[in-house]
């Protein structure tokens, strides 16, 4: 009879406290937001943008506005300016611009084009000497 090679097994014991008892196994049917989530959890869950290209592009610029000293809520801490992580994320966008080239609907391009124009021109004004 051929032996069976036996593969590794993962256990997180994180929320379990360290003991190796197996987790409960997971009910297969999906829990809703309002099931699993406190009311709070999944009222925020409700306000959050669906994951799409167009997301993805405001989430990466964001974070390159926030590097540049940008503030998206006035009630956040003000992060220091840190130009070459900022330039970092808009050569990112900016690959993405090039290898996406032709594969993007309009939208999706506009978002694209126009969040490279506003990062560009604010790194420029950061960048320049005074």
């Amino acid at each position: 009879m051929a032996e069976q090679e036996q593969g590794f097994v993962v256990r997180d014991r994180r929320a379990s406290g360290g003991s190796d008892a197996p987790p409960p196994p997971a009910s297969t049917a999906q829990q809703t937001p309002t099931a699993s989530a406190s009311p709070a959890e999944a009222s925020h869950e409700d306000h959050l943008l669906p994951v799409n290209f167009s997301s993805f592009v405001i989430s990466l610029g964001s974070s390159s506005l926030m590097l540049m000293g940008e503030r998206l809520d006035p009630q956040q801490q003000p992060i220091p300016v840190n130009l070459p992580q900022a330039k970092e994320i808009i050569d990112l966008l900016s690959v993405l611009e090039e290898k996406t080239k032709g594969n993007l609907t309009s939208e999706e391009q506009t978002v694209l084009r126009d969040m490279l124009y506003a990062l560009r021109m604010k790194y420029v004004t950061l960048a320049s000497p005074k």
